[in-house]
């Protein structure tokens, strides 16, 4: 029934684009107090759009449900009191509620001597309400040096947005308020765009469809939610009465040109590349109308191939050869727009991404993993949504719908029914791994998004109400490899037979002699599928009361309900609350002050929950284990075993098996109950807490000139509820003593856990079990996190002159006691000294752009992003060993930042140097008739060739973040740079 009401609100509610309303105040140039009773008009050329409304008594008109378009203006009349008056051209962006003042002067007055905002200004001041966010214009985005026209490359010049260090090559590659990047929420106009699994973008959005970019950080309405950290929101662009388009090729040539680099470089996807490394793009986008004033469409596509070499080096068996690998990203966005009537609009969009990420083998400088154990990453999306827009009367509605589909397989074999064959040579050396990538990991996302928002319109209120509610059916095939991993060793005549006998890089399983000692062999036990249906309910109500023509308070509550938050236990958590409150003060038409408190919850990351299905068992052993626990109180005394643990992945090893003879999983299932696992999880049996952030703002605006505007806020967040690990079977902590540094075994370690591990074997009530396992993990949500920042800003438009710029500088300090989902202490479960810097703390942040207009059609942009040194993890160095405490837990995962730190030493306690980076974007058009241009674009980026070490996107466990030795030794090892100077060239024909 539940079901039936769900789908029977999507078919009743598809008739609904976005609320953007514009509030324009009218002011008298001589007394500065506000007209009220005058008709102002707001035009739209490209629509043929004319629409009136007179002022109130607080001298303001409010155009409702507009468009996100481009050049609209507004204009007052000529009336027996005052002159005409026009406005600049405005652009609203989705979800938005600009404000624009116009200055009217008396008819037939003489020039006052003082000095008065111009009513040509359309102020970039927000008078409404205490929102801290910033916006790129696709004007923008194309005059900025940009790799690849990925738009996430451009996000990290705004206030406290920097370039994130995350904890997979693919992770979200900005943060937000210092927060992690998994955190953070992706919207195209409006609607979801995140990958709910890890954490960012379904479909990467290419430049070509973006009319503007806005990144709110911090005091957002309560429409918006589910992320505390921050939020990216993308206005796509749309048609015109005119048709008018781009067609475009880019190439970046690589290391032939560029400057040289020891260090490898990282793709579009995040993953490293070197050598051979070259980038081809081309693509083209039109818009125009079918029906003139009626339906308008937009169409873009964009094809990216990257082209990559690594070595396959393994001169035991003669092969030393150049590898070829290729990336291809396809990008195909489309967007109609139909005018019914003046009172309601549809928009229909679709978005389709397919990417795959070619691992072919060898490696960056060497490797043993031949051709035939190659894979793909693929990464392909699909999103419809159609959004409705109406009013009536003081009413004003959109109705909205979007499907989306992402699949997300991590390892595509080339070679998917193959058994993968790791080769030893004589001396125990790996000569090569061969067959299949030797795991799987393909995942599905079917989700469905409705949206229902509702405005009521009085004389000084605004209120608005909403309902969200979105579906995300997840399923996972995950674990190891259905068809067996093998190893094997080689004697020195089988060695030489495959080395004589010329296949070389083609090596493949039935070139292994059938002979071949085989040390072990494993198999996937549950090889299918498994999942759940994640939904999240919301709501919200909000009231934007203009009190006087000065000031503006805004009052708002929201409300979600994320059911994964249930997790072991009977029930969720139903109590998240979220009241937002802020207040806009015109100073003068020139400046105001703006401040707000609000909490904002996040969703539960689906990574938790399916990673305690996945790592989890239902054996009777580990059962046994869990209430051996609760026994001990470790376990809360109300734990529903059943309800924690779940059937999940795990591999059988045999030993005297044949070369590719090894049993099926269906005959070895009944070693589930025996098999010992280093590491298993459980569901959270009290469930999941939503994480949440206290948001503190403060901030003064002030429009210095007509093209210059000045504004400093001062910002706090306190993250709170966030995720992290504790190990139920912790060993005890163990203390080092820097001065006498005595390292502790596995052993002993092991024999002090809750339930001792000897052996491999626990013994519980007597009896010794083999299914169990030495750490038992479960999900928390008790960390937390500081966030405190200053951001002054300083911007000058074009205007009348020959450039413009940009100038931003944040002071800000981020703390943590957890960096991921998955971050665990280094000694047992002591979070008390984990307290510290976050992975993407930054204390200074500098980002300037310069553009400059030399001559029409001519522009010459500098863009500079100078970052203070991201913080160090000091590890141990010296000892023979990383594992200080024994415990097993030191940094064996690649997905995690934590691990033993050097003796005496804190976490994050050192610094990188600062990373300063600078990059020059030429570009010229020529006219080629009124409504043709041809653009030559030259960008280079990092034009000094700094080696900086510090400040770029990159994976925690290739990066410098990661030293050996105490801060006082000054050991350094570089790991990695960010890019030298490359050099990306491009033409554009624009009609």
């Amino acid at each position: 029934m539940k079901q039936f009401y769900i789908w029977a609100v999507l078919l009743i509610s598809t008739i609904a684009v976005a609320q953007q309303d514009l509030t324009v105040s009218v002011i008298d140039a001589e007394t500065q107090k506000p007209i009220f009773n005058i008709a102002v008009t707001l035009i739209n050329k490209s629509r043929n759009l004319a629409v009136s409304q007179i002022t109130n008594t607080q001298g303001k008109a409010i155009f409702r449900n507009l468009e996100a378009l481009d050049n609209y203006q507004v204009n007052a009349m000529a009336t027996q009191d005052y002159s005409a008056e026009n406005s600049n051209f405005i652009s609203i962006r989705s979800n938005q509620n600009p404000n624009v003042t116009l200055v009217l002067r008396k008819a037939n007055a003489q020039e006052l001597n003082e000095i008065v905002v111009s009513s040509k200004s359309t102020s970039k001041i927000n008078r409404s309400d205490a929102e801290v966010s910033s916006e790129l214009k696709a004007a923008e985005i194309q005059e900025i040096p940009v790799e690849g026209r990925d738009i996430t490359r451009v996000l990290y010049r705004l206030p406290n947005v920097s370039q994130a260090t995350g904890f997979f090559p693919e992770a979200a590659n900005v943060s937000i308020n210092g927060a992690s990047s998994q955190n953070t929420s992706y919207l195209i106009d409006g609607l979801d765009n995140n990958e709910r699994f890890l954490g960012g973008q379904k479909f990467a959005i290419p430049s070509g469809f973006v009319k503007d970019i806005t990144v709110l950080t911090n005091n957002f309405s309560a429409e918006y939610g589910l992320t505390g950290s921050g939020i990216i929101n993308i206005t796509p662009r749309s048609g015109s009465n005119e048709t008018a388009g781009e067609a475009f090729f880019i190439t970046r040539p690589g290391p032939a040109i560029d400057g040289k680099s020891s260090f490898a470089q990282r793709d579009l996807s995040g993953n490293q590349v070197k050598n051979g490394f070259a980038r081809y793009q081309t693509g083209a986008g039109i818009g125009g109308a079918f029906a003139k004033d009626k339906t308008f469409y937009y169409f873009n596509f964009e094809h990216t191939t990257d082209i990559k070499d690594n070595l396959l080096n393994v001169p035991q068996l003669g092969v030393s050869e150049s590898v070829r690998g290729t990336n291809t990203f396809d990008y195909f966005s489309a967007k109609i727009d139909q005018i019914w009537n003046t009172n309601f609009n549809s928009s229909l969009r679709a978005n389709v991404g397919r990417v795959d990420v070619e691992r072919q083998g060898g490696g960056l400088d060497g490797g043993s993993t031949f051709n035939s154990a190659g894979n793909t990453q693929a990464r392909n999306s699909i999103l419809v949504a159609l959004k409705n827009n109406y009013k009536f009367g003081n009413f004003s509605g959109e109705t909205n719908v979007q499907y989306s589909r992402f699949r997300w397989n991590y390892a595509k074999p080339f070679n998917p029914n193959q058994s993968q064959v790791t080769i030893l040579g004589v001396n125990d050396e790996t000569l090569g791994v061969i067959g299949n990538p030797g795991y799987v990991f393909d995942s599905f996302e079917n989700t469905i998004q409705l949206q229902q928002k509702l405005k009521y319109y009085s004389e000084n209120h605004t209120f608005k109400a909403g309902l969200n509610f979105i579906r995300g059916n997840h399923q996972l095939f995950g674990g190891g490899n259905p068809v067996g991993n093998y190893r094997v060793k080689l004697n020195q005549n089988q060695i030489d037979i495959i080395k004589n006998s010329g296949v070389a890089g083609a090596l493949d399983l039935n070139d292994i002699p059938q002979d071949v000692q085989v040390l072990d062999y494993n198999v996937e036990l549950r090889p299918t599928s498994f999942g759940t249906h994640q939904d999240i309910y919301s709501a919200y109500i909000e009231d934007l009361w203009s009190v006087t023509d000065r000031l503006n308070l805004t009052l708002g509550l929201r409300y979600d309900y994320d059911n994964l938050s249930k997790g072991g236990s009977d029930k969720g958590d139903f109590n998240n609350l979220a009241p937002r409150i802020n207040f806009n003060y015109k100073l003068n038409n020139s400046s105001s002050i703006r401040g707000g408190y609000g909490i904002a919850y996040d969703k539960v990351n689906y990574a938790i929950y399916s990673d305690a299905l996945q790592q989890n068992t239902t054996s009777q052993s580990y059962k046994t284990q869990l209430e051996e626990l609760k026994r001990l109180g470790i376990l809360p005394a109300n734990t529903n075993i059943d309800k924690i643990t779940y059937d999940g992945n795990l591999s059988a090893s045999v030993s005297g098996v044949n070369y590719l003879q090894g049993p099926s999983a269906a005959s070895l299932q009944v070693q589930r109950e025996n098999v010992f696992s280093g590491e298993r999880r459980i569901l959270n049996p009290n469930g999941y807490k939503n994480p949440y952030s206290h948001q503190f703002v403060v901030g003064y605006q002030l429009q210095v000139q007509e093209d210059k505007l000045f504004f400093i806020d001062v910002v706090h967040n306190r993250g709170e509820n966030l995720s992290r690990l504790r190990n139920l079977n912790a060993a005890a902590e163990y203390t080092v003593d820097p001065n006498n540094v005595v390292i502790r075994t596995q052993a002993q370690a092991d024999a002090s856990r809750p339930i001792p591990i000897v052996n491999g074997s626990a013994t519980i009530n007597g009896q010794n079990l083999t299914g169990v396992a030495r750490n038992v993990i479960v999900t928390e949500n008790e960390g937390k996190s500081r966030y405190y920042a200053m951001s002054l800003n300083y911007q000058k438009a074009r205007g009348l002159d020959n450039y413009s710029y940009r100038l931003n500088y944040t002071l800000s300090s981020s703390k943590n006691n957890t960096d991921d989902i998955n971050f665990r202490p280094s000694d047992a479960n002591n979070y008390a000294n984990e307290w510290g810097p976050s992975i993407n703390d930054r204390t200074h942040n500098i980002n300037g752009i310069y553009s400059y207009y030399p001559f029409k059609g001519t522009v010459i942009t500098m863009a500079g992003l100078l970052q203070s040194g991201q913080p160090i993890n000091r590890i141990p160095l010296g000892f023979g060993t990383t594992d200080l405490n024994g415990d097993g837990s030191s940094f064996s995962d690649a997905y995690q930042g934590n691990s033993d730190r050097f003796p005496g030493e804190s976490r994050n306690n050192d610094r990188l140097p600062w990373s300063a980076t600078f990059d020059l974007g030429l570009q010229h058009q020529f006219k080629i008739s009124a409504n043709n241009k041809l653009e030559l674009r030259a960008d280079i980026f990092n034009i000094f060739n700094a080696e900086n070490l510090s400040g770029y996107s990159n994976n925690a466990t290739q990066s410098n973040q990661i030293q050996g030795g105490s801060v006082a030794s000054g050991l350094f090892t570089k790991r990695n740079a960010s890019p030298p100077r490359q050099f990306q060239f491009g033409v554009r024909y624009l009609f």
